[in-house]
C-alpha cells in the first residue's frame, strides 16, 4: 500500500513492514516520519522487514534490514541491509546479496556492496560485481564497477571479464561505453574470439562489429 502526501510534491513511500516478532510502527510515528522527509523530484519508495533511524539534522540516516528494497526513479535496489543517508536520501548504501535493476536501460547488477548517489546518478559496486546489459547482450564482471547512469559509461577494475557472444575480453582495467558499444582494455589485456587470441598494451573492441584494435606490444594467434 502506498501513502501519498500531496504537500510533499507527490512523494510516495511504503509503510513499515513488520516481521513476525516486530509489530508495525504506530500510525502516528510513521505519519511524522513522512512529514519529516524532504521533497525530491523523482519517485522514491522503500520497504523492509525492519526500519530504524531518524531524520534529525546531522543524523539523517535510515536503516532498512531484512528483504530491504528501494526504488529511485527507474533504479530498483534490493539487499539484506540498506542505509539511506544525507539530505533528500542522496546516498543509498546496500550490503549483502545486493541486486539492482535499471528498468529503463534494461541493466542488471549483482554485487556484495553497492553505493548509489541519487544526485550524480552514479552507482559503485564492490566485491564480486556483475553488470548485465541485456539490450547489448553483454555481461561484465570485476571486483569494482562504477556506472554513470547519465553518461552510460562503466569503469571496471581488477579481474575484469567481459562476455559478448563468442568473444571473451580480459584485463585489469576497462572502460565500457554502452551507448557507443565500445570497450577499452588496459592492464595485461587479452581478447579471445572463438579460437583466435589477441594481446597488446591496449586493446579497443567494437562490441557491435567485434572489430579489435591493438596498440603497443601487439601479439596474436589466429587459427586458420
Amino acid at each position: 500500500m502506498h501513502n501519498r502526501n500531496p504537500c510533499r510534491g507527490g512523494f510516495q513511500t511504503h509503510p513499515y513492514v513488520g516481521a513476525d516478532n516486530y509489530p508495525p510502527l504506530p500510525a502516528i510515528i510513521f505519519a511524522f516520519f513522512l512529514l519529516a522527509l524532504p521533497i525530491y523530484p523523482d519517485v522514491f519508495t522503500f520497504k523492509a522487514d525492519r526500519m530504524s533511524g531518524g531524520r534529525a539534522t546531522g543524523s539523517e540516516v535510515t536503516i532498512l534490514t531484512g528483504n530491504a528494497e528501494v526504488q529511485s526513479d527507474s533504479l530498483l535496489l534490493k539487499a539484506n541491509r540498506i542505509e539511506l543517508q544525507g539530505d533528500n536520501n542522496q546516498f543509498i548504501n546496500c550490503t549483502g546479496n545486493v541486486t539492482g535493476r535499471d528498468e529503463e536501460k534494461n541493466i542488471f547488477f549483482t554485487t556484495n556492496q553497492l553505493r548509489y548517489d541519487r544526485d550524480l546518478k552514479i552507482a559503485r559496486l564492490e566485491g564480486d560485481a556483475t553488470m548485465e546489459d541485456r539490450d547489448n547482450e553483454t555481461v561484465a564482471r570485476a571486483r569494482f564497477i562504477e556506472y554513470d547512469e547519465d553518461k552510460e559509461v562503466a569503469i571496471l577494475q581488477i579481474s575484469v571479464r567481459l562476455f559478448k557472444d563468442e568473444m571473451v575480453c580480459r584485463s585489469e582495467y576497462a572502460i565500457y561505453r554502452r551507448d557507443e558499444k565500445m570497450l577499452d582494455l588496459s592492464g595485461f589485456p587479452v581478447v579471445y574470439k572463438k579460437s583466435d587470441e589477441f594481446r597488446a598494451d591496449r586493446i579497443r573492441v567494437n562490441l557491435d562489429t567485434q572489430d579489435v584494435t591493438l596498440e603497443g606490444g601487439v601479439q596474436g594467434t589466429i587459427q586458420g
